[in-house]
């Protein structure tokens, strides 16, 4: 039992740390949305570029080129650089839409956690529900809204993590009852 809650606890405070990030994120992406983005695409762009590089690089070093693993590797993931750094819009598409699920899905382990808040004699499983509920429609409308602005995702992250980190010290606060 003693090992159930200290995991619960460390899982705590990796959610608690992953919120302090998105909300970091969340505060980059208001103050500065198209460079964010141009950022992270050109950063990407490169990284791919490199990696692509060095295994072709490999695949020449090769003594034995029965196998072109590499060098396809290598070119695909050199073409893969080029278009993340010239389709950024879809860069900020794909962005937009991992960030909704992560966060449905964070939302949905929340109400999950509520739901076992409420064998508690309290009420604070209801505050916790809500919360979480709220995850949820923020998460869905980063999703589905396809002219979500970066501002608004940004905004919408921050007020994720807030909220996930009250919920995480509500739990972790609870979790001697819960258990």
């Amino acid at each position: 039992m003693e090992y159930l809650k200290q995991l619960l606890k460390k899982t705590g405070w990796i959610s608690i740390v992953e919120s302090l990030i998105f909300a970091v994120l969340g505060i980059i992406l208001i103050c500065n949305p198209e460079g964010t983005v141009n950022t992270i695409s050109i950063i990407l762009g490169i990284i791919f570029i490199v990696i692509g590089i060095f295994k072709i690089i490999q695949y020449i070093a090769a003594k034995q080129k029965d196998n072109n693993y590499d060098l396809i590797y290598g070119l695909t993931a050199i073409v893969i650089g080029i278009v993340a750094m010239m389709y950024m819009s879809t860069i900020t598409s794909i962005f937009r839409i991992i960030i909704g699920v992560w966060i449905v899905y964070t939302s949905f382990v929340r109400i999950n956690s509520a739901i076992q808040l409420r064998k508690l004699n309290g009420n604070i499983w209801i505050y916790s529900l809500i919360l979480a509920i709220l995850m949820t429609i923020c998460g869905l409308y980063v999703i589905i809204n396809t002219g979500a602005i970066i501002v608004t995702i940004g905004a919408i992250m921050l007020v994720y993590s807030i909220i996930d980190i009250i919920e995480s010290i509500i739990f972790m606060k609870n979790i001697k009852e819960v258990l």
